[in-house]
């Protein structure tokens, strides 16, 4: 499958498969929080830039009420 073929499913268990590989059998923990940062921050950064900054197209299009928007908004530093 050509890398621009690749669904967002694809690409998460593509990644999680190469992060558990890295362990090397180290303890880990916490992996569903470290997981929603890392994908949450990227994707407000994108749905904002996508709504050129406006919060309520970028909350519609999240299917978030608009105080929890900014509450994460706040919580990646983006705003």
């Amino acid at each position: 499958m050509d890398v621009q073929e690749r669904t967002l499913r694809d690409s998460v268990q593509v990644s999680m498969h190469n992060y558990f590989r890295q362990l090397d059998g180290q303890p880990v923990t916490d992996v569903y929080q470290m997981v929603l940062a890392e994908i949450e921050a990227p994707l407000f950064e994108a749905v904002m830039t996508y709504t050129r900054d406006n919060q309520t197209k970028a909350s519609e299009l999240l299917g978030l009420n608009r105080g929890t928007l900014r509450k994460k908004l706040k919580q990646y530093g983006l705003l």
